[in-house]
């Protein structure tokens, strides 16, 4: 096949890799998606053409996923359309130049290995999936593994958590690859199979790696504000009446407003404002976490939660430790980029990587703001020690820079994975959507519209207990899957060493 034809099936696959985790439901489409990649890989006549079809297909995955992008810097940032085209496609670019160097690294491997070119496949893919989660802080934004959400994969998700799921769709996906030419078809056929029947074992075992503690009931706010409106004068005003007025309105056991709901620091505040609020929970049996940024010129700012309950003599407090690059933090050697922008981007402080939990009538909930709940590695952290360990997640987000696009549905999914790795529910209180409560299992028990002003009550049932994946990922990160990407490929390496 002549190259540009083979960039361009690359490019098509890529693309679909990236439907597939926009919509869940085709998670059978990221399996041929990416067994596009591992067809043109396997026959690909040297490392450097291997690494341009990853470098492809990656592109077009990321681009494809993470368009929305274009929005916060086009329509919010003021930055000219080409220059907010260009930012994402080499955004996109960049990072998917992990994807290429993995894909050499398994053509140069695999090409004369003795050993199965599935899992040599997969090894190569998590090594690529896991640089781009970690490396310059860590981008995951649709990791392969979200696909499967609603997918036979997702049994896995307590074992092995997304990147390992991932790592078996990569497995299967070069399984399938391997199936297009005939005379690896018997080999091909043995890793499929393998792969296939570990679906099948984790799904036979009780998954019941968590039980039940109390039940509360949750209001959650959705304000709705669009972002270009959030420090008008009159948005401003609106904004902060709505919710002072939901808040005292709430008669759940918790209340939750979205991040930044109240997007001033309490001494910007109108005069008595932040102490109505104070002295309302201080009377009544409803707990709160209210999003709101916090600090000052000489100390720093943060991004934070404040939780208001009759029990505290003072409030509850999170402040986000993992920060956005530009928008909560700008990276060295690009504050050119934020200053061609007019938004309202700064320097944050970092929280702390394992803070307390905020106890709730006997529930520990432990708060993460926005693009925190992408990282399960370090959620995974705080349950170090079961006694502490959190019965209920609730994120706080507001996504209004991206507009009514797909990645209100994406995040979502992200939120489900999460609480299928730890088996706890997830509370999801937004500006824009999704407001949602996830039970225990990853399912959606109730919703909010998008892009509607509205207050979402219901009941929750917290969870107790570890899961494999929280045991191990809260001990050691996400090191095991390195370990187990690295060992593989090293093995063959010196397979490949001792046959030549």
């Amino acid at each position: 096949m002549p190259l540009w034809a083979e960039l361009l099936v690359v490019a098509a696959g890529g693309y679909g890799h990236a439907v597939s985790f926009s919509n869940t439901s085709l998670w059978w489409l990221q399996l041929l998606a990416l067994a596009v990649l591992a067809w043109r890989v396997q026959r690909c006549p040297t490392a450097a053409r291997a690494a341009a079809c990853g470098w492809v297909f990656g592109t077009a995955w990321l681009v494809g996923a993470t368009w929305w992008l274009y929005i916060s810097m086009h329509d919010y940032g003021l930055l000219p359309a080409p220059l907010a085209a260009a930012a994402v496609l080499l955004l996109a670019a960049f990072l998917s130049l992990y994807l290429a160097a993995a894909m050499a690294l398994y053509h140069r491997v695999a090409a004369a290995s003795r050993l199965w070119s599935a899992p040599l496949f997969a090894a190569a893919w998590l090594l690529g999936e896991l640089a781009r989660g970690y490396l310059f802080t860590g981008f995951p934004w649709a990791a392969s593994g979200y696909a499967h959400v609603d997918g036979p994969l997702a049994t896995l998700a307590p074992w092995v958590g997304v990147y390992g799921i991932g790592f078996v769709a990569a497995w299967l996906a070069a399984a399938l690859g391997g199936l297009t030419k005939a005379s690896a078809r018997p080999r091909a056929w043995a890793p499929l199979l393998s792969a296939l029947g570990l679906c099948v074992a984790a799904s036979g075992v009780n998954h019941g790696f968590t039980v039940p503690t109390g039940k509360l009931t949750v209001a959650l706010l959705q304000g709705n504000v669009p972002q270009d409106e959030k420090f008008s004068q009159n948005g401003l005003a609106q904004a902060l009446q709505w919710y002072a007025d939901e808040l005292e309105a709430a008669t759940a056991d918790l209340v939750i407003t979205p991040e930044t709901a109240i997007p001033l620091l309490p001494q910007q505040l109108p005069a008595d404002y932040w102490q109505g609020r104070l002295q309302h929970f201080v009377k009544t049996e409803t707990a709160a976490l209210v999003g709101i940024p916090l600090g000052d010129f000489e100390t720093g700012y943060t991004n934070s939660v404040l939780g208001l309950a009759r029990a505290r003599a003072e409030p509850y407090r999170y402040d986000k430790h993992h920060l956005v690059p530009f928008g909560e933090f700008i990276p060295l050697g690009f504050r050119w980029f934020v200053n061609l922008m007019n938004m309202p981007l700064g320097d944050f402080s970092r929280g702390s990587r394992n803070p307390p939990s905020f106890p709730v009538q006997g529930e520990r909930v432990a708060p993460n703001i926005c693009y925190e709940d992408l990282f399960g590695e370090e959620l995974a952290v705080r349950f170090g020690q079961l006694e502490q360990a959190p019965t209920i997640f609730a994120n706080i987000s507001n996504i209004a820079w991206f507009g009514n696009t797909v990645a209100v549905y994406q995040h979502l999914q992200i939120s489900r994975m999460r609480a299928l790795e730890f088996q706890i529910p997830m509370l999801r209180a937004t500006n824009t959507g999704a407001t949602a409560i996830i039970d225990h299992t990853g399912r959606v028990t109730q919703e909010l519209k998008p892009f509607t002003r509205g207050v979402l009550t219901g009941p929750v049932q917290g969870r107790t207990g570890l899961t494999p994946f929280a045991r191990w990922a809260s001990a050691a990160g996400l090191w095991p899957l390195l370990v187990l990407g690295l060992a593989l490929l090293g093995a063959a390496f010196v397979w490949r060493r001792r046959a030549a």
